[in-house]
């Protein structure tokens, strides 16, 4: 046989089989018992020539006994050294009608032993029995209840986690993120949300803060840009008024924006505040149900989500969030992992001792593998049959016959030594009654 060492100890046949040292001691202890039982045949033919000898040259009735028992030894021997030589090869290399069993059959053997498989070990019911007596909702619960497994399992999950993010192209995700969010928000009206969102502010007086804060805003950034503001009044004026008359001006503009910025900040019943309210409850009216409007703020909306910075904003937000979910796996007393090691712990604990969590369970996983049994058991059968159509035929009569053939010599032992009594018992027996 062509080999080739690929490790120490190993060693590869052409038919893709691996004969290691044990297969060579096996195929060593196949030929040990292939010398022992051709030596007792060898043995048994010896004693038949003399016995034979002996019972012409008179040695008396013994030697009719003995010389029958060591021809139907003899006619065991050889009878089960036939048929154990033509499972792997043809006696003698003559070509007798089926022999060389493994060697020629080895393609129907397969296609056999993959539907044995398949209708004995791949069918729904069988599938099913066998993961229900298993009881794997209860022991995964026992498992996961104990922390040293919690542990592990949360540490798989991180690296499991960190290996995809990993492997994932960020200008790819980026497109993906940034075209669904695009597309989302494109295809979804926002103006009746808005509304809706806008009219539940303002009766809930929530927008009065804001008031508050831009009422105090514009009052300080008057009190500071004071000299700005009464500058840009009397370089508004024409040029043909005087510069005393310009200057107050100016000075009577800015002392009453003041005055009323002034009386809006502290005045909550201010005329100027119930305006406000007024045009906020108007406009998430028209926000919800005049065209016009709604029309409006769909276009502006598409102008903001076509501008490039609006588009890179977006397109960040995946590094950002890959960035702090790698941060997150990779620390052990992160919260997503402890939050993680809590949930599974809390889990088994639950399904160590409730039934009906068990249950369900088994029913996920029984469902989940019955369909992948049903759908894909001619693709799993396909790989015992393709397999072993692709073995080489004479590695896998050697590989068979090392595995098997020392129990096949017994058969040449036990059938030189049954057949030798069988011939010794015929022989009495017709000789009682020939007497």
């Amino acid at each position: 046989m062509d080999h080739r060492t690929k490790a120490a100890g190993t060693r590869i046949g052409t038919g893709g089989f691996v004969f290691n040292e044990a297969d060579e001691e096996r195929r060593r202890g196949v030929r040990r018992m292939k010398t022992t039982a051709t030596g007792l045949l060898i043995l048994v033919a010896l004693v038949y020539v003399l016995t034979t000898w002996a019972e012409h040259a008179g040695a008396g009735a013994w030697a009719g006994y003995v010389r029958a028992a060591a021809e139907a030894g003899m006619v065991g021997a050889l009878a089960d050294w036939f048929a154990v030589t033509a499972l792997f090869r043809r006696p003698l290399g003559l070509p007798i009608p089926h022999t060389a069993i493994i060697p020629t059959k080895k393609d129907q053997l397969g296609v056999s032993l993959g539907e044995f498989v398949g209708e004995n070990f791949l069918s729904p019911d069988v599938v099913r029995a066998r993961l229900h007596a298993l009881g794997i909702g209860a022991r995964l619960g026992s498992w996961l209840a104990e922390p040293a497994h919690a542990d592990r399992v949360t540490a798989e999950l991180a690296t499991a986690l960190r290996g995809a993010l990993t492997v994932l192209r960020d200008s790819d995700v980026q497109a993906v993120v940034g075209e669904a969010i695009t597309r989302r928000a494109e295809t979804a009206e926002i103006a009746p949300g808005i509304g809706k969102t806008l009219e539940k502010v303002v009766a809930d007086g929530g927008h009065r803060r804001v008031v508050d804060l831009v009422c105090v805003k514009a009052h300080d950034w008057l009190v500071t840009h004071g000299e700005s503001v009464m500058g840009a009044v009397q370089g508004g004026a024409p040029g043909w008024t005087p510069r005393f008359v310009d200057r107050k001006v100016g000075e009577r503009v800015y002392k009453e924006l003041l005055r009323f910025l002034t009386e809006m900040r502290d005045m909550p019943e201010h005329p100027a505040r119930g305006a406000v309210d007024r045009f906020l409850t108007d406009f998430a009216a028209d926000l919800q149900s005049d065209t016009d409007t709604r029309a409006r703020v769909e276009r502006l909306k598409s102008e903001i989500l076509q501008r490039g910075e609006v588009q890179d904003v977006i397109a960040s937000a995946w590094t950002a969030i890959r960035a702090m979910i790698i941060s997150a796996a990779e620390d052990e007393h992160s919260e997503l992992r402890l939050r993680v090691r809590s949930s599974l712990l809390s889990l088994g604990a639950r399904l160590a001792t409730d039934g009906r969590l068990q249950d369900k369970v088994e029913g996920w996983i029984e469902g989940a593998v019955v369909y992948v049994v049903t759908t894909y058991r001619t693709e799993i059968t396909s790989l015992i049959t393709d397999t072993v159509a692709g073995w080489d035929a004479e590695h896998t009569s050697r590989k068979i016959e090392a595995h098997i053939g020392r129990d096949l010599q017994f058969i040449r032992i036990n059938g030189t030594v049954v057949g030798a009594l069988a011939g010794l018992m015929i022989y009495t027996v017709s000789q009682a009654l020939g007497a």
